[in-house]
């Protein structure tokens, strides 16, 4: 049974505030409009008066760089024109809809240069994706690896021993900061639990950092 129906009025899951700004861009959008159809009407009477062809050429191709360049400024415009604040309140999810009934969540993590993009890098994003206070059933998550890299994949394998641990150990205790690497450089609370995951996560960057450190060498 929907909560909301026993509890009253539905409450809010975001807001929406416009931002004051937004006059402000608008009439200077209109004054650089303006400024714009004026170096059009310029540009129009040069080329009209033309006496050679090399000022008729000369005129029609600053023409032409100043209609590609208004155009990408209007393309940019419509980002100004109503900017707004909005504020979610995930709290409120649980009080609108059963967690039987929220709807399902795909998650695509995309990497492509290990050396770029660091597997620890990678491996923190998917596990702090992966503790989401979210049914599990609900929630997929796809890493995609474009580069093929072995270190990766040794990384992810290694990730999924730790996952097991650190996936319920987030949602035994309420953790804020999901993601290990975020977690550990915070003030978390000190107790056996959590010594014992950090230590597992401790293993699994130095058995990464390792793994990278021998990849390299036999390459070089």
């Amino acid at each position: 049974m929907n909560t909301a129906t026993m509890s009253g009025p539905t409450p809010p899951l975001h807001s929406l505030r416009p931002l004051r700004r937004r006059h402000f861009n608008r009439l200077f959008a209109a004054v650089y409009a303006s400024a714009i159809l004026s170096l059009f009407y310029h540009h129009t009477l040069k080329l009209l008066h033309s006496t050679t062809l090399v000022s008729f050429f000369t005129s029609f191709l600053l023409f032409i760089s100043d209609v590609v360049l208004a155009y990408m400024w209007s393309t940019a415009q419509a980002f100004h024109m109503n900017p707004v604040h909005r504020q979610v309140f995930p709290e409120n999810l649980q009080r609108v809809l059963d967690r039987k009934d929220f709807p399902a969540i795909d998650i695509f993590i995309c990497t492509a240069d290990p050396y770029k993009e660091p597997p620890m890098d990678v491996v923190n994003t998917a596990l702090s994706v992966m503790a989401y206070d979210y049914p599990t059933e609900k929630l997929s998550v796809y890493v995609s690896d474009d580069g093929g890299s072995e270190l990766t994949m040794f990384a992810f394998m290694e990730a999924a021993k730790f996952g097991k641990q650190w996936v319920p150990f987030c949602r035994e205790n309420n953790i804020t900061d999901r993601c290990p690497n975020a977690f550990f450089t915070s003030n978390y609370a000190l107790n056996p639990k959590t010594m014992e995951i950090k230590l597992l996560d401790l293993n699994l960057t130095t058995q990464t950092k390792n793994h990278c450190l021998l990849y390299g060498e036999l390459l070089a």
